[in-house]
């Protein structure tokens, strides 16, 4: 069953884009840099301007407070966001050790100061700071970039685990190995967010 679906959307000259994931869903996103990627994350997070038609299980993101709307379709975007000199600040309540140890880290992290922070950390505690929020729908924009090869793998275990269970996952990455790893489908994208469905990353 459908869960989340998207119709004609058009973004900041971008589009249009129509696709439909079902529950459990990892699908892909390839193209080049300056197609429109980040920015149809950004659309379906509601955080830029669009037109069309964006539903979660039938409900539509001006339906609903705009703060809600961004748990639930969760924006990780490839440089983490800091507010706080304190990286335990930025979590209304602590993950799970499992969690941070399935990623490589130890949950002393969480008394350091975000300064202290590698571009990976960031990059990981970013990545765990939107699960907190249980989201239906992950759009992840380069959640590996700055990872090594053992990290970039405990990060697709651990969003595959989720998805298990429901959640679905929007991935954009450049890597069509990662691609070929991850998703069940994909789409790639072209200049001006020309929208085509693939059957292979490579």
């Amino acid at each position: 069953m459908t869960a989340f679906e998207v119709k004609d959307l058009s973004y900041g000259g971008f589009g249009p884009v129509t696709f439909a994931m079902r529950e459990g869903e990892i699908v892909g996103v390839s193209g080049p840099s300056g197609c429109g990627k980040t920015r149809l994350l950004r659309a379906l997070a509601d955080m830029d301007p669009w037109e069309g038609t964006i539903a979660l299980q039938g409900v539509a993101p001006a339906t609903i407070p705009a703060n809600h709307w961004r748990r639930r379709v969760a924006y990780v975007p490839a440089e983490s966001q800091w507010w706080f000199d304190g990286v335990d600040e930025h979590f209304s309540h602590a993950p799970e050790d499992a969690d941070l140890r399935a990623l490589g880290l130890e949950p002393g992290v969480l008394g350091w100061p975000v300064a202290r922070l590698s571009s990976g950390e960031k990059q990981r505690l970013g990545l765990l700071r939107s699960l907190m929020n249980q989201p239906a729908v992950l759009l992840l924009d380069e959640p590996t970039a700055h990872l090594d090869a053992a990290h970039t793998r405990a990060l697709e275990a651990l969003v595959a685990g989720r998805c298990a269970t429901g959640m679905m996952a929007l991935w954009v990455t450049h890597d069509p190995e990662q691609l070929t790893r991850v998703a069940s489908r994909g789409y790639r994208m072209a200049a001006g967010g020309v929208w085509k469905e693939v059957d292979t990353w490579m």
